[in-house]
């Protein structure tokens, strides 16, 4: 606990390229942690090797777009742990999608320790919020990214007090979500009820990207009511 209070931690942190919330995140760790090592980055591109060869005490994934190594996770001293932009009851990819395809009428952010398998991992805290009926993909992220900046700054500092990242209790309810139910989430077909392309498109259309239809081997995509 003294190289916690201290401030001698050595901290990776892995984020979203061009994030202001990361960059302020990380910011906080390197004031108030430690010497902190940023990458930041984008769906489709590996991991940097000089990420892969850290090795300190806390690894810290926020927004991260990478399936982080369970090798680089083993070279955290301390702990690796994520912050997930979603619930318990949404793992995986397309998590907020889906929470509006079904309907949720609560959401919110978790911040869990890291495992293989991702959002599998002990989870540490859940803070959640009531979902609006008329909340789109735009509204419920803002509101989600904010409700998990509030939970970094309720983790962290509390792990500064007290050396300890403590289990919730709290558990995943499902398997992770993966790309492609993602991709099939986001296809609609003349043959659906009007009711399912309603859900889809309120779950999918994130301007510049949406919902498609594909005819004919050419892909239609929404671009809002006109």
């Amino acid at each position: 606990m003294d190289c916690v209070v201290a401030g001698r931690l050595q901290v990776l942190f892995l984020g979203k390229r061009g994030d202001p919330l990361c960059a302020i995140m990380r910011d906080w760790c390197e004031q108030h942690i430690g010497e902190t090592l940023y990458f930041e980055g984008e769906w489709g591109e590996p991991l940097p090797e000089a990420a892969r060869q850290w090795q300190g005490d806390l690894l810290i994934s926020y927004l991260c777009r990478w399936v982080v190594p369970t090798s680089l996770l083993a070279k955290a001293r301390v702990a690796a742990i994520n912050f997930h932009p979603a619930p318990p009851e949404y793992p995986g990819i397309g998590c907020n999608n889906f929470a509006l395809y079904e309907n949720a009428s609560v959401y919110g952010a978790t911040c869990h320790h890291m495992a293989a398998q991702v959002d599998t991992g002990r989870i540490i805290q859940v803070n959640r919020f009531l979902v609006a009926p008329e909340e789109t993909v735009a509204s419920l992220l803002e509101r989600t990214y904010v409700t998990m900046a509030e939970l970094f700054k309720q983790v962290m500092s509390s792990f500064l007090r007290t050396g300890d990242l403590p289990e919730s209790g709290e558990r995943w309810t499902r398997v992770p979500f993966t790309r492609l139910q993602f991709e099939e989430l986001r296809r609609i077909s003349p043959e659906m009820s009007p009711e399912e392309m309603r859900r889809r498109i309120r779950a999918t259309y994130y301007p510049p990207w949406g919902p498609y239809v594909e005819l004919n081997g050419h892909k239609f995509q929404f671009t809002g009511n006109q």
